[in-house]
């Protein structure tokens, strides 16, 4: 399932959105300024000096600056963007109000100092319009991709990373991320936010409750199921992958999250590109796992029941205490929040009714930490240095923890401190960002669509409904591979 729509559901269970039917409709480009200076001191990551300067006065709501010829006190850590002033940047995105909002106040600071105004234009739209607008000759200056294959086909359009932005990339990001931002061996996308479905859903109140320790590793797990199967009080684990037509991503899921601790990087891109049969061993023994806990009725409960109980509503155990885990993204706290009354809380807060968080799902070892996830990357469109300057400013610490702070986001910048994200689950998946052995995005959003979101969905559904076994499963994805 596509990060993208997944925020659709994130925020259609907020009240974000009235509709029901995820239509998509055209947003008008965002225009509003935010141009009053925040008071946040940012300690420079890069060897800066001084700061752009000016002759003019400049009038902004929040009074007169009187620049001169001095340099302008606080703007020292933006000196290395001097020398755009008058420029404007279009981002043209996916992202919309109420995230938008946040996202330009971020830029506050940095358009007072370098004098660079930045045009956010979100549109639901994107992914069509973009096409649009790069052949009639209107790219935008940067455009934020939601899919690494969508940034991928605009390869022979994009301008390649210049070396700035290469280093920053290489300093502050894993090289797995880098990856996602390259095409036909050129890099040219850097990443922006992040998104990470490596987690398991429990209540601390729970689990103290129970004397019951979080695993931290895949055996450990499995050993704490059977533990607590055998006391017989709470049902292990809840679990649901209904979702209207896309029943079944819940599933494709797990696999993913396990294809990355049972098999190396190699073997999972193998996987999602089709050089790896579907129904190879390999694949075969991820299944298998999953199986122990998925089609485990000792753990699950009604196995083929899990076929027609929402995702959302598979968390909902958790909440009430009826079920001890649930494995499921970082989106889903304000699902259970908003429908289930949920409070999340930290793993010290054992002692709040209702309380959620979560823990890392763990590898085969302790110091195995693959993460499952996605992400945004930016790409540039034009020769602009402006929109160099931004591009660049954007994979810098000094914006990440910004951006973060502002709150609801984070990303993989090894530069982000999680003192600055306020959520305690978006501070486990900054952590486990950091330091993850690997990175992958949802195989299933890169996989052809007619397997991720084809037989690899029905087929998964078709494994808990009717109890079709694993080699049949397999099979017959495989068998649905567009040569």
């Amino acid at each position: 399932m596509h990060l993208y729509d997944l925020d659709i559901l994130l925020m259609e269970a907020l009240g974000f959105y009235a509709r029901i039917n995820f239509e998509r409709t055209k947003m008008s480009t965002i225009r509003s300024r935010f141009v009053a200076i925040g008071a946040t001191a940012i300690a420079a990551s890069l060897v800066l000096a001084g700061c752009a300067a000016s002759d003019e006065e400049t009038t902004t709501a929040g009074g007169t600056t009187d620049t001169g010829d001095a340099t302008v006190a606080g703007c020292e850590a933006y000196a290395a963007y001097a020398g755009n002033e008058g420029a404007e940047v279009e981002i043209y995105t996916t992202i919309i109000d109420p995230e938008a909002s946040l996202f330009i106040e971020s830029f506050v600071e940095f358009e007072e100092c370098t004098g660079i105004t930045i045009n956010w234009n979100g549109t639901q739209e994107f992914e069509a319009q973009i096409a649009v607008r790069v052949e009639g000759g209107t790219a935008p200056d940067l455009a934020i991709f939601p899919q690494p294959g969508l940034l991928a086909s605009f390869s022979d359009s994009l301008v390649p990373a210049d070396a700035d932005l290469t280093a920053s990339v290489d300093a502050n990001y894993t090289p797995d991320w880098k990856t996602y931002g390259t095409a036909d061996g050129t890099f040219f996308a850097a990443p922006l936010g992040a998104n990470v479905k490596s987690f398991v859903w429990y209540s601390p109140k729970t689990f103290a409750d129970n004397g019951w320790d979080i695993p931290t590793t895949w055996d450990e797990l499995l050993a704490l199921s059977d533990t607590i199967a055998a006391e017989g009080n709470v049902q292990p684990w809840c679990v649901g992958i209904e979702s209207g037509g896309a029943t079944g991503w819940a599933a494709t899921d797990w696999m993913e999250d396990l294809m990355l601790r049972f098999q190396d990087g190699d073997t999972y891109d193998a996987w999602v590109d089709g050089s790896l049969p579907f129904n190879d061993p390999k694949v075969a023994e991820v299944l298998a796992e999953a199986g122990k806990i998925i089609k485990n009725p000792d753990y699950v409960g009604n196995v083929q029941a899990i076929a027609t109980t929402s995702f959302s509503a598979g968390g909902a155990g958790v909440v009430d205490g009826s079920c001890a885990m649930h494995r499921q993204a970082s989106f889903l706290g304000g699902i259970l929040v908003g429908d289930y009354g949920a409070t999340i809380v930290t793993p010290t807060d054992t002692d709040v009714e209702g309380g959620i968080t979560t823990f890392y799902f763990p590898g085969v070892s302790a110091d195995n930490k693959p993460a499952l996830g996605g992400g945004e990357f930016v790409g540039r469109f034009t020769d602009s240095a402006a929109a160099a300057a931004v591009q660049l400013y954007l994979t810098t610490p000094e914006w990440n923890n910004v951006k973060a702070s502002l709150g609801g986001w984070f990303s993989a910048n090894k530069g982000l401190d999680t003192a600055n994200v306020a959520d305690p689950v978006n501070k486990v998946a900054v952590e486990i960002l950091q330091n993850a052995t690997l990175f992958r995005f949802d195989g299933s959003d890169v996989m052809p669509a007619a397997v991720g979101a084809g037989t690899f969905w029905t087929e998964m559904t078709a494994w808990v409904a009717e109890d079709k076994s694993d080699k049949a499963v397999l099979d017959a994805i495989y068998a649905s591979w567009p040569y």
